[in-house]
């Protein structure tokens, strides 16, 4: 779900939720031929890897750790079922920035692009909002997304 409006000036203006979504869309329109032509290599062959740091919003109640406005670091594999090397590069992210987390390598995650078990990393000491990391596969890739407010929280907290 995106929100499309228009500011003052009369622009056009959109907030998206999450980033993935739309990288899946742009890889099946465009970006799988381009990595196709790149690579030499038939379309279902073509890889991608794509890194992103975006502000994202959500429509809900801010709440501690969970806010209207947050920003979102995440890396995504296109063209790539390879969830054992997402769930290796989360985490030696994750131990590079010296967080304490637990990684839960089998999860139901709440997004339907997903065609098996996700994972996730989550700091307990955060409480109710203590996923601080979590991916999975998607029929484009595999990737996986960390929530950056939330990550600076939980080294404020260690």
């Amino acid at each position: 779900m995106m929100w499309q409006f228009e500011d003052k000036g009369g622009r056009s203006c959109c907030l998206i939720p999450e980033v993935t979504g739309l990288l899946q869309e742009t890889w099946r329109t465009s970006w799988r031929n381009k990595a196709a032509q790149d690579q030499r290599c038939a379309p279902d062959k073509a890889t991608r890897n794509v890194f992103y740091v975006q502000r994202c919003y959500r429509y809900e109640r801010p709440q501690a750790g969970r806010y209207r406005e947050f920003t979102q670091l995440g890396i995504e594999m296109l063209g790539s079922a390879d969830t054992d090397r997402a769930k290796a590069l989360l985490r030696t992210c994750l131990d590079a920035i010296d967080v304490a987390y637990q990684f839960d390598d089998v999860v139901s995650r709440g997004l339907s692009y997903y065609v098996e078990a996700g994972f996730e990393a989550a700091v307990e000491r955060l409480g109710a909002q203590k996923q601080v990391a979590g991916g999975g596969a998607y029929a484009e890739g595999v990737g996986w997304a960390v929530g950056v407010d939330r990550l600076v929280l939980a080294k404020m907290k260690s």
